[in-house]
């Protein structure tokens, strides 16, 4: 087992992590179904999380019976509708968005000089970072249009550690998603969940929230 002398790197996920980009996709989902006529629900906002974009999309043209009315091409369109809707919300965020004591650790983590790398399937999120004011702390950010697989697949966490040029097992991967927990601990690094404890049962450390998440309270969970 990993002890904390070890860790050298940590390997970010970002939504639900650093900052809350999943109520920004459900604004814009929402926005798309009310400009073609499909009813909202919380319901269907909460079925598209996690899912992809055309997922998505088919999901909410089913709830409104609308599965047949609309070629590959115009679906492709609506899509990209959906995600001008989101960059329009990105662009409104600012460092208050930034979940609560992340930054702290952020701080804390540079200086210590340990390094980081961010692992998100979002193509958004040097835009996200911008807007949050940290694009600087993450230098390093694995490109999505890379990926083979997404998680759990470990491929994304493995690129995340290879960036900072550290064997895997000098890492600790952040996520917040049982999926993301599963990449983490595939690719062979310590992995650090932040939620719920019986959902994210196979990360090697869970914290309930992401304030409580300092170097502190790693150490002693690892030893």
């Amino acid at each position: 087992m990993t002890k904390f002398a070890d860790i050298k790197g940590f390997v970010f996920d970002l939504d639900g992590v650093i900052t809350d980009t999943s109520i920004l996709h459900g604004t814009a989902w929402h926005q798309l179904a009310d400009s073609l006529g499909v009813a909202w629900s919380e319901e269907l906002g909460n079925g598209l999380k996690g899912i992809s974009r055309m997922d998505s999309l088919e999901m909410i043209l089913k709830a409104g019976g609308k599965e047949n009315d609309y070629t590959e091409a115009e679906k492709e369109k609506l899509a990209a509708q959906k995600n001008t809707n989101y960059v329009a919300e990105v662009d409104k965020m600012t460092p208050a968005n930034i979940l609560p004591g992340m930054k702290d650790f952020l701080d804390s983590l540079r200086a210590k000089g340990y390094q980081l790398s961010l692992a998100s399937a979002s193509k958004n999120a040097p835009r996200v970072l911008g807007k949050l004011q940290l694009a600087d702390y993450f230098p390093k950010i694995v490109d999505p249009a890379s990926l083979k697989k997404g998680k759990p697949d470990p491929e994304i966490y493995t690129k995340g550690a290879e960036l900072l040029n550290l064997p895997p097992e000098q890492c600790i991967g952040v996520e917040d998603a049982a999926a993301g927990v599963a990449a983490i601990n595939a690719a062979g690094e310590v992995s650090l969940g932040i939620g719920d404890a019986t959902e994210l049962g196979a990360a090697d450390m869970v914290f309930a929230n992401t304030s409580l998440v300092t170097l502190a309270n790693i150490e002693k969970k690892l030893g």
